[in-house]
């Protein structure tokens, strides 16, 4: 926006727009067609008056934290900032053109070196593979120790165990100890492929503060086990609305191969249904996870046309899940090893999630809003 737009839509005078770039609230750049004049980033602008119309009321802001509202949590492990995710204060972008997963936990759990992940045997269970690495992940849960009663190195050991075990549920590791990237493109017989699966384990390891991150670090919070925290992370993963979002951005593109894509996307956004695998609330400008992924490889006829239409007819961008639908095709895996790929990077999250909400010591509690049928105070009162 202009100077002048900016103002008018914030409703402030020149000053008070200058203080909140200071403050950096707002960011700035000259206008490259323009050499005196200056344009502010219209996303900053949204967030700021979106904050302002919410207002300060005690129940607004509470309620406001608990959907892509303000942060409730301190954490140094990582952030958002400008449409761009940061490990620790690097650049994950950056960091997944080089860094393996081992060296991307090494940094996330702030340990001294990358650890191991081991290859455990998978358990003898009739079902899909899901089933048997929540067998897997509840018996390391059930004999996994307290946080408290764990010092910060052993908690690291046994993060590099859960994450080996959760992995082998997903994936016939082989027992070398080689990194965990070569070993999955091996199991799978996508060697050619493994450098762009490292880059995927490292981009999808984590992401602020997300649902099956705050899973954890709620359980880690009640002195449960790490194993139980990783559990729990897991299991909050596992929704259609978050880490499972893979299976309805499959079903969109089934329906766009059959029924025609132009036509798939025109229904779907007559009928306000939702666009899965588009537009993400942190990133206006488009997830720069997806655009680094779909840069690295060459999606399918089908999805390549989705993703232009999406943009031409709503603008919307497209998130890590179609990203992971592109990678899988582009691999020549099968679809459910999105799902694997994108659980195993994130158990090191979860982890990193779980060790420092442990190292705080703090409850996390929050109190209800009820909005229930009128309670009677007088009800088992005597006189």
């Amino acid at each position: 926006m202009t100077q002048e737009e900016a103002c008018e839509a914030l409703g402030v005078r020149k000053q008070t727009l200058y203080a909140y770039v200071s403050r950096g609230q707002i960011e700035v750049r000259w206008d490259p067609d323009h050499t005196s004049r200056k344009l502010y980033r219209s996303s900053d602008i949204s967030a700021l008056m979106k904050k302002r119309d919410l207002g300060r009321a005690r129940k607004n802001i509470a309620a406001s934290t608990m959907a892509w509202g303000e942060p409730i949590i301190n954490t140094h492990i990582s952030t958002i900032v400008r449409g761009r995710l940061y490990y620790r204060g690097k650049d994950a972008i950056h960091l997944a053109a080089t860094a393996t997963l081992e060296e991307a936990a090494q940094l996330l759990w702030d340990s001294l070196e990358p650890p191991c992940f081991p290859a455990f045997e998978a358990l003898e269970i009739d079902g899909p593979a899901r089933a048997r690495v929540f067998a897997a992940m509840s018996m390391a849960a059930a004999r996994s120790c307290s946080g408290s009663a764990r010092d910060v190195a052993g908690m690291h050991a046994e993060a590099a165990e859960l994450v080996g075990r959760l992995a082998s549920g997903f994936v016939e590791l082989p027992a070398d100890e080689g990194p965990l990237h070569l070993r999955i493109a091996g199991a799978w017989r996508a060697g050619k492929h493994a450098d762009l699966l490292r880059q995927t384990l490292v981009l999808l390891a984590d992401q602020e503060l997300t649902s099956s991150s705050f899973a954890a670090r709620v359980a880690a919070s009640t002195g449960a086990s790490l194993g139980a925290c990783v559990l729990a992370g897991l299991a909050a993963f596992s929704g259609p609305l978050h880490g499972d979002a893979i299976a309805r951005v499959y079903r969109l593109l089934d329906d766009a191969h059959r029924a025609g894509i132009e036509q798939t996307v025109r229904s779907r956004l007559a009928e306000s249904a939702s666009l899965p695998g588009f537009g993400h609330e942190l990133y206006p400008q488009g997830d720069p996870r997806a655009a680094y992924l779909l840069s690295m490889l060459t999606p399918s006829e089908t999805t390549g046309e989705l993703i232009r239409c999406v943009d031409r007819l709503t603008g919307k961008q497209p998130t890590i899940d179609v990203a992971l639908a592109a990678l899988v095709e582009h691999c020549q895996l099968q679809r459910d090893a999105a799902f694997a790929l994108f659980a195993v990077a994130r158990s090191v999250g979860w982890a990193a999630h779980s060790i420092e909400q442990m190292m705080g010591g703090t409850l996390l509690r929050p109190r209800a809003h009820y909005v229930g049928p009128a309670v009677d105070e007088g009800e088992g009162v005597e006189g």
